[in-house]
């Protein structure tokens, strides 16, 4: 489905049956919000293709937003899975459970469809690892349903929002992150961090995210035209993070210089309890 020279701008040149057949699968089994999408560009962005398609979702009747929802499979199921879901899931070796783990994982799952009527729906790749997916059923299973409903559909809009990512690559401008626990040898995932810019006389804050289950987010911190010349800095939260693990650092700032906006700019941090290396990277 990855196209590297279609940009969502490009859309806007495809017939129904092209648009469908690049974007039919953003939302699980259910084609009919690419279709509807149809005709509402161009779009200039990731960012404004997505909102376009979530808008279709918010338009949609309860028993389409319904069955949109009873569309996604059970994490840890191994039928009903688009190529998407089984990347998505295989991420978090969700594919490979133990009988001991598949079979807690099948009993919340359970559970959770008896009390809501629909499956359990995370955003994978957003996640720490598969205790933070455990943590997030049992803590979502108290609640009341419209609540949990409107909570999965923020869900499915963040899946769709990564799936488009992967259609529709950043160019080469951009800014991105990468987090390595050096001790574990893993990526650091789950750790909140917030993009500041600083100019002469303010700091100011552009956006909190938390890595993924790669280490990484889910978009570029920046690209287009919000990255230009300047002076930024991203606060890593390691405190937070780490919990109640032993540790010398609470909060790693990085703060670095953009001179060409149409580069990439690529900030890793390889973290240790009592030591940090960061670089340039690409």
């Amino acid at each position: 489905m990855n196209d590297a020279r279609l940009t969502p701008r490009d859309l806007s040149r495809l017939d129904r049956a092209g648009f469908l057949a690049r974007l039919g699968h953003v939302f699980e089994h259910s084609p009919w919000v690419a279709d509807r999408a149809f005709g509402a560009g161009p779009f200039e962005t990731v960012a404004a293709l997505h909102a376009a398609m979530s808008a279709v979702v918010e338009r949609a009747t309860p028993e389409e937003r319904l069955a949109l929802l009873r569309a996604h499979p059970e994490l840890g199921a191994a039928t009903r899975l688009t190529d998407a879901s089984a990347a998505e899931q295989g991420g978090m070796a969700l594919d490979r459970l133990g009988d001991t783990d598949a079979a807690r994982m099948a009993e919340m799952n359970a559970a959770y469809r008896a009390r809501f009527g629909f499956p359990f729906i995370i955003a994978v790749r957003g996640q720490r690892d598969r205790a933070a997916i455990e943590r997030a059923l049992r803590e979502r299973l108290a609640h009341a349903p419209a609540r949990e409903m409107a909570e999965a559909l923020a869900q499915v809009s963040r899946i769709a929002r990564f799936r488009l990512e992967n259609i529709f690559p950043s160019p080469s401008g951009g800014l991105s992150v990468h987090v390595l626990d050096t001790t574990r040898g893993l990526p650091a995932a789950g750790m909140a961090l917030e993009l500041f810019r600083i100019t002469a006389t303010e700091r100011i804050s552009l956006r909190r995210v938390v890595t993924d289950a790669n280490g990484r987010v889910d978009a570029p911190l920046l690209d287009g035209d919000a990255l230009t010349q300047g002076i930024y800095e991203i606060v890593f939260a390691v405190g937070g993070w780490r919990g109640a693990q032993p540790g010398f650092y609470d909060q790693i700032p990085i703060r670095f210089v953009v001179d060409d906006p149409a580069r990439h700019y690529h900030v890793p941090l390889l973290l240790s309890p009592y030591g940090y290396t960061t670089y340039r990277g690409s």
